[in-house]
């Protein structure tokens, strides 16, 4: 249970104390309420729309069907598309997919990050090579 002056906090900031908040364990919540707020709420440094498809993106990979609804709802309210929505979703997926196959294979993790910084290497270099006149 928050404190009274956590609660008025929270009221003045979403119009009332949502179940859940009620629901924390008495020595976390009002440091419960204060990540919540500093980093959902709070000015950072990601835009609300990055937060929302963060958010949707995290709660979509981990299939909690509470936080997808919050997060998407979020990401409403900072004009984020439904099929910028979509793609966040996707783009989750893909993550969850190649991070099993990675997982499951047991790649070896030093010759994934050396692979991966020749192909970042590569990539940069195409970008910076002045283009062709054909």
């Amino acid at each position: 249970m928050v404190s009274e002056r956590t609660r008025q906090e929270i009221e003045q900031s979403l119009g009332q104390v949502p179940s859940w908040i009620e629901i924390l364990a008495e020595p976390a919540s009002d440091h419960s309420w204060g990540l919540f707020r500093d980093l959902q709420l709070g000015e950072t440094e990601l835009s609300e729309r990055e937060k929302g498809l963060i958010g949707v993106a995290v709660a979509s990979a981990i299939s909690c069907p509470y936080c997808t609804y919050f997060h998407k709802e979020e990401a409403r309210m900072a004009d984020v598309t439904e099929d910028e929505l979509e793609e966040a979703v996707n783009l989750a997926c893909a993550t969850r997919y190649f991070s099993t196959l990675l997982h499951g294979n047991e790649v070896d993790v030093d010759d994934f990050v050396d692979e991966t910084s020749e192909i970042v290497d590569y990539i940069e270099e195409q970008e910076s090579a002045p283009a062709d006149d054909d």
